[in-house]
C-alpha cells in the first residue's frame, strides 16, 4: 500500500502543477498542509474543473458532482487524501 500512496501523491501532484502551471519549484514545495483552494491564484472555479477532470484521466477514478466541496480542495493533503481513497474502491 505504501507504494500506492506515493504514486498518488506524485500524480496530483504532478496534475496540479500541470494544470495550475505551478513551476517545478512551486509544485515541489507542497505539503500536507499546504492550503489550495483560496490561496493559489491559479485555482479559480474554472481550473477545479480542469484540474478533477485531469484527476480522473490519470488515476481512473471517477469523482462525482456531490463529492467535490470545500474540504476536499482545501489543502494538498486532503486532495491526495481524497484520491487514495478515490483509487482505493
Amino acid at each position: 500500500m505504501a507504494g500506492d500512496t506515493i504514486d498518488v501523491e506524485a500524480t496530483v501532484r504532478a496534475v496540479l502543477g500541470d494544470v495550475l502551471a505551478l513551476g517545478a519549484e512551486r509544485t515541489a514545495a507542497l505539503e500536507s498542509a499546504s492550503p489550495l483552494f483560496g490561496a493559489l491564484p491559479e485555482l479559480d472555479s474554472m481550473a477545479v474543473a480542469g484540474l478533477l477532470t485531469e484527476l480522473e484521466d490519470r488515476l481512473d477514478i471517477i469523482i462525482e458532482d456531490d463529492e467535490v466541496d470545500g474540504e476536499l480542495l482545501e489543502n494538498f493533503g486532503a486532495l491526495v487524501a481524497f484520491a487514495e481513497k478515490k483509487t482505493q474502491r
